[in-house]
């Protein structure tokens, strides 16, 4: 399903963290829809470096990637060097994807330098090139604020909502500066969906606990999770507003959520209603301090200048991943 009227066949298009899961959804729509179209992905995939919370530097797989029939660059954002062989080409377009994307990440140069200091490099390149930039940002720029969320009122609790923040302004500046410029930045809430799989602990709650169901276990939840609530996206409505970003009433910072809140509870009790199981729930004390208790997008004005409306209520997005949770059990996280 194409999602505005833009022709990106014959297009240059850089896909930063390509080999991820957002970015490898939005190379495969790409594809599928437009053929002439010419990808490029830019990824340092997965290597064993972790971080000092034990989860992976980088996520990006290969495996996200078979079937996909572009240009695949191994490269890094913080290595000049690397940017330099993107100069061979004339993009039109930058969907910047790649970040060090844990939120428990707190070695603060490390995601400082990834995700903001490239940042620049990145608004250069499309600079150079007149390229329209849609980057990620992240619903972590709200830290516990309570819901609904709304660009404008920010509040980051960890480097990595921090450093999107930064990101935005940066953003924002540079737009002001070069009126002519599409830039567009994407506040994701929890998003889920076929490709996750690799992001190993990080990746969503919905694979996670869809497996533990297969292996008739009981779904493991913080106690009171019928009181811990978020704005679950799934994969095609982040896709989605990635297009139609392309093409904005207006520059800015927009949220990508469902602007709904569904509970944790909510996700178990789904799943179990699908693979057709009764396992009950199993609690257990939640071990953060400060939890964000609730998170709600508010997409008055995604819907206003993206022309954005989700079409994934919670329940049709598990429906619509089932398949592949099914398909993935089992299979070896490497």
């Amino acid at each position: 399903m194409k999602h505005n009227d833009i022709d990106f066949n014959n297009k240059t298009i850089l896909i930063t963290g390509g080999a991820g899961f957002i970015g490898s959804n939005i190379a495969f729509y790409l594809q599928d829809n437009y053929p002439n179209a010419n990808i490029i992905i830019f990824d340092c995939f997965r290597n064993n470096k972790l971080l000092l919370n034990g989860n992976l530097i980088s996520y990006g797989h290969y495996k996200n990637l078979i079937g996909f029939k572009g240009q695949v660059v191994c490269g890094n954002i913080n290595n000049k060097d690397d940017l330099l062989f993107l100069d061979k080409y004339k993009f039109d377009y930058i969907f910047h994807q790649a970040a060090i994307s844990d939120t428990r990440a707190y070695n603060q140069e490390m995601v400082m330098r990834t995700n903001v200091n490239s940042f620049h490099d990145l608004l250069e390149i499309a600079k150079k090139n007149q390229s329209t930039m849609i980057y990620a940002s992240s619903a972590a720029t709200y830290g516990r604020l309570p819901a609904p969320q709304m660009v404008g009122n920010e509040s980051p609790e960890n480097p990595y909502g921090y450093s999107k923040l930064l990101m935005d302004q940066i953003a924002s500046r540079f737009a002001l500066e070069n009126p002519n410029m599409t830039i567009v930045g994407l506040r994701f809430f929890n998003v889920y969906g076929p490709g996750e799989f690799y992001k190993a602990k990080t990746s969503s709650m919905i694979i996670q606990l869809g497996h533990q169901i297969l292996d008739n276990t009981p779904p493991a939840l913080f106690e009171n999770s019928n009181q811990i609530l978020r704005d679950f996206v799934y994969i095609e409505d982040v896709i989605q507003a990635n297009i139609l970003a392309c093409t904005p009433k207006r520059n800015g910072t927009y949220n990508v959520g469902t602007g709904v809140s569904r509970s944790f509870q909510d996700v178990a009790d789904i799943l179990q209603a699908e693979l057709d199981t009764n396992l009950k729930t199993k609690y257990f004390p939640n071990p953060y301090d400060g939890y964000q208790l609730n998170t709600q997008a508010d997409i008055t004005l995604t819907k206003e200048n993206l022309n954005y409306v989700p079409n994934f209520s919670l329940e049709k997005g598990i429906r619509n991943y089932l398949s592949e949770i099914k398909n993935l059990y089992g299979e070896d996280i490497l």
